[in-house]
């Protein structure tokens, strides 16, 4: 996960954090940490994604119950490696897989947390109880292969980001659940007149993402969410973990679940992580997205649009080779969509349907972003993979709609005398709220949050002269 799931994109000024996973560790507080590490799966997991370095580390101190000198530790690698060293102890403390201890003399020692070297010894040599599917399984009847479960985790994933850009083949099959992550995720944002919530700007760089770093984001802020829904967050984790180590094909018994870890496998279901026939049927079968989701691999099926095939000609027609109804929708959230093929759409670039994007919060550049992360790879045969004319327009139309800028104010008018206007209007000008004055027509607008105290001046400079 390291390599796969890092980073990060800009939106608006805010930022889609896709943590890796020892940097969302480092969020969890040390009860968590240590309830966590009492799961051979887990330890495996993080030890895993560790820096090569650190794993190296952890291997030299896994058998030995005794602190060792840090100026030992240090001599394990040369000076020239310092840098790398001291990255790697920051790791390793902050996720607690290694304390501090002091020694006599004075001197402080590494040792690794017992609770970490306990079980991840477990995990590597064998021993403890079994981590998935503790029940006997018979045979099943209705067993599904590969092919179904990458087709049905990609509908279920699917599902969820139709119903973001508002398709209405996305309005099936999404919960309440899924929709408080969304909302509280910052992906979608709930509008008055509307009673579904709609994309928000950066819910639509979210699309821009791949599958991989959507899921992973998306269960980021899940887990957020699991004391607000009364999950337990350590057994919702430890799950997850266990998941990354199944087969892909192979079903798994519920049984010996407990009620957390239950609730989750149903929103798991929903997230098309894993694949369960009906709610009553104990068993399951963890699809790719689960198993890769804590893996560390980073190439797994992308969703059908994920490939090149969208044309955009200079007379602000747009052409998608696709069969994707999601790449269509997200089409349509800014182009004025004209006809539909079975495998191909047509569109058009228009002042108005820009303008509608815009007004909900999607930028010109991400327009411009989408149409060239998604440009068909015969556009880059010319050179131009889309006509600077079209992409310097959609970015005129931003700039039309940030000719005004809107302030809230109060104004004030129908001054007796010039004097009095200039007195009133130095006084706002001096507390930084005069938001615009007319002299000639003694007529000024102050800022709603200035407006009480130039109010009372006023009031004064009247009961004075009375």
């Amino acid at each position: 996960m390291a390599s796969a799931l890092s980073g990060g994109l800009i939106t608006s000024g805010r930022k889609i954090d896709c943590k890796d996973l020892h940097s969302y560790l480092r969020t969890l507080s040390t009860s968590v940490l240590d309830k966590l590490y009492n799961h051979p799966a887990t330890c495996l997991a993080v030890f895993r994604e560790l820096p090569e370095l650190a794993k190296h580390y952890v291997l030299r101190l896994l058998f030995i119950e005794q602190p060792i000198s840090q100026s030992v530790v240090s001599l394990w690698v040369d000076n020239k490696c310092h840098s790398e060293h001291q990255e790697v102890v920051h790791v390793l403390t902050d996720i607690r897989v290694w304390q501090e201890q002091p020694l006599p003399g004075g001197m402080q020692g590494w040792i690794l947390s017992p609770t970490f070297r306990q079980n991840l010894k477990i995990a590597l040599l064998g021993g403890g109880q079994p981590w998935t599917g503790r029940g006997q399984l018979p045979p099943d009847k209705h067993a599904k292969d590969v092919a179904f479960l990458d087709k049905y985790a990609m509908d279920r994933w699917e599902c969820i980001l139709h119903f973001m850009v508002g398709s209405t083949e996305g309005t099936v099959g999404v919960s309440r659940d899924i929709i408080e992550v969304l909302l509280n995720a910052g992906l979608m944002k709930e509008s008055g007149s509307d009673p579904l919530p709609t994309i928000s700007p950066t819910g639509f760089q979210f699309l821009l993402m791949d599958t991989a770093l959507q899921v992973w984001f998306f269960m980021l802020q899940y887990l957020e969410m699991t004391e607000s829904k009364g999950l337990n967050l350590v057994d919702c984790l430890s799950f997850l973990f266990q998941l990354s180590f199944s087969t892909l094909g192979k079903d798994y018994s519920a049984d010996g679940m407990n009620e957390t870890q239950l609730k989750f496998l149903q929103h798991l279901r929903e997230f098309g992580l894993v694949y369960q026939r009906k709610r009553k049927v104990m068993r399951y079968y963890p699809t790719r997205l689960a198993i890769n989701l804590a893996s560390g691999i980073s190439s797994i099926n992308s969703t059908p649009h994920a490939h090149g095939c969208i044309i955009v000609e200079t007379n602000y027609r747009v052409y998608a080779y696709t069969e994707s109804p999601l790449l269509i929708a997200l089409l349509a959230l800014f182009c004025e969509m004209l006809c539909r093929f079975p495998n191909m759409a047509v569109a058009n670039l228009t002042r108005e349907s820009v303008r509608n994007a815009l007004a909900r919060g999607i930028t010109a550049e991400q327009i411009i972003n989408f149409l060239r992360t998604h440009a068909h790879p015969e556009t880059f045969k010319v050179g131009q993979v889309i006509p600077p004319t079209i992409s310097d327009q959609i970015k005129l139309w931003e700039l039309e709609r940030d000719r005004f800028k809107f302030t809230e104010g109060v104004l004030y008018s129908q001054f007796l005398s010039q004097s009095d206007f200039e007195l009133l209007r130095d006084y706002a000008q001096d507390l930084g709220v005069l938001v615009w004055d007319n002299p000639s027509k003694r007529v000024m607008v102050v800022s709603r949050t200035g407006h009480d105290d130039v109010k009372k001046f006023w009031k004064r400079q009247k009961a004075g002269n009375s």
